[in-house]
C-alpha cells in the first residue's frame, strides 16, 4: 500500500515559500510545491494567476468567516477539496471548464454544511447589538 505514495516525486512535497500582495501589503505564503500546482491549475481555469486566486480567497473567506486563521492551512484545504471534488464528480475535470460557470449550489448539494467559528471580536459585537 505505501509504495502507491512513496513512489512519488519528492519534489512534490518540497515546502516552496511565495511572497503574495494581498491588498497592497506583501505576505509570504509557504505550501509544498503540489498544493502550489493544484492552486495553479484552480487559478488558471478561470484566466486567474495564483496571486488573484489567493487574494479572492482570503477576501471571500474574511467576508463569509469574518476571520482568517491559519491561511496556509486554509490553501492546503483548498487544493485537497478541489481534488476530492473532481474525484466525486461534482466537478469536471476538463480544466478547459471555468469554476465560475459551476453551479456552486450544485456541487455542493448533499455535502455536509460548514460551521462557523465565531470569532471573539464578532462575539462581542452580536452581544452588543443583542443589547441596543
Amino acid at each position: 500500500m505505501c509504495r502507491i505514495f512513496i513512489s512519488g516525486d519528492p519534489a512534490s512535497y518540497e515546502s516552496r515559500t511565495r511572497s503574495v500582495r494581498l491588498h497592497g501589503v506583501v505576505t509570504s505564503i509557504r505550501l509544498e510545491n503540489l498544493h502550489w500546482a493544484v492552486l495553479e491549475e484552480i487559478a488558471g481555469r478561470d484566466g486567474m494567476t495564483i496571486a488573484q486566486l489567493i487574494e479572492r480567497l482570503y477576501d471571500e473567506l474574511v467576508a463569509d468567516r469574518g476571520a482568517v486563521g491559519n491561511f496556509s492551512s486554509f490553501l492546503r484545504v483548498c487544493a485537497l477539496r478541489y481534488e476530492n471534488l473532481i474525484a466525486q464528480g461534482r466537478i469536471p475535470r476538463d480544466a478547459s471548464i471555468p469554476i465560475r460557470s459551476l453551479d456552486a449550489d450544485r456541487v455542493l448539494e448533499g455535502l455536509p454544511r460548514a460551521t462557523r467559528a465565531v470569532t471573539p471580536l464578532v462575539e462581542g459585537a452580536q452581544r452588543k447589538r443583542a443589547l441596543n
